[in-house]
This record gives C-alpha cells, sequence and structure tokens, in this order.
C-alpha cells in the first residue's frame, strides 16, 4: 500500500516504514504528525484517486530530524557594469518516517 500526500507545496510517494525529507513543519524531534491532505492512495485492488484529496485517508508519521541542506551559492552578475552579488542559501528540512497509512 502507498499513498501521495501533500505537503509544503510539493507531492510526496510514499509507503509504510518510509523516511521522506519534506518542507520544514516546525515541529519538535519525536513528535508525531499526520498527513491528511492524502491525493492518492493505492491498495491491492487498484488506485484510488481523490477530487482534490481522498475522504478519510490519513498518513501517520514521526519526526525524526530538523536540519537545513547543503548551501548553494546565488551569484548575480551584468556584464560590463562592475556588478556582482554572492549569496547562499541553506534550505530547512523536516525528515519524517511513515509509520501508518489509513484509508
Amino acid at each position: 500500500m502507498y499513498a501521495v500526500i501533500e505537503t509544503g507545496g510539493k507531492q510526496y510517494k510514499v509507503a509504510e516504514g518510509d523516511t521522506v525529507f519534506v518542507e520544514k513543519l516546525g515541529l519538535d524531534e519525536g513528535a508525531e504528525v499526520t498527513f491528511e491532505k492524502v491525493a492518492a492512495l493505492g491498495k491491492d485492488d487498484g488506485l484510488v484517486v481523490g477530487a482534490p484529496y481522498v475522504d478519510g485517508a490519513k498518513v501517520s508519521a514521526k519526526v525524526i530530524k530538523n536540519g537545513k541542506e547543503k548551501k548553494i551559492l546565488v551569484f548575480k552578475f551584468k556584464a560590463k557594469k562592475n556588478y556582482r552579488r554572492r549569496k547562499g542559501h541553506r534550505q530547512p528540512y523536516t525528515k519524517v518516517q511513515i509509520e501508518k497509512i489509513e484509508g
């Protein structure tokens, strides 16, 4: 059984036991989180697709850790104008482990 959940403006295909990096949720480590925006649910007897979400479906997960990804450099440059700007960015994330899919 698998599910397609939506969080942070992105969609993730998850199954029980999977570990997923999602956009920062703002929860402490060890906290329980429930994703109720389930777009699709894959079962043994077929696929259930929501419009826009599947009614009564939810995915339970546990927060493993919060962190930041590797730094990327954003560099702006305009030729012949002596204009250069360098800026770094580290995207925050939350690592969650999927425990149960209901629906």
